[in-house]
């Protein structure tokens, strides 16, 4: 099992950005005191996002979380009903995807259950 994934998030898109990985089920968690000034932490069965507020944050190109919509279709009208852009991608290991941009330019994979 992923323990958790960390992204820069520039302090502006720290809501929304919670809000978006909320819309996926995540909820949040208080990280520990020492780093709580400067990180969000969410959490949704055992997995975590952390995200760390930088003025300077980098995004990869390519590379991506990826996460299980159990209800692929009712996730896709929940992220897209919320204002995100939200593109369907060819089907791979027999199940449908899709890519969401997050804030700050972050791509997420939505993956349906297989």
């Amino acid at each position: 099992m992923l323990q958790h994934v960390s992204i820069e998030v520039p302090p502006p898109e720290v809501e929304r950005t919670i809000e978006f990985w909320g819309l996926l089920g995540f909820a949040r968690v208080d990280p520990p005191g020492p780093i709580a000034d400067y990180v969000t932490w969410l959490e949704r069965e055992g997995t975590q996002i952390h995200l760390i507020h930088n003025e300077a944050a980098t995004v990869p190109q390519l590379g991506h979380a990826a996460v299980v919509a159990p209800d692929f279709d009712a996730t896709l009208e929940r992220v897209t009903a919320a204002g995100f852009e939200v593109e369907e991608s060819r089907r791979l290991w027999g199940a449908r995807r899709a890519f969401a941009s997050a804030p700050g330019g972050h791509k997420v994979e939505l993956m349906e259950a297989s």
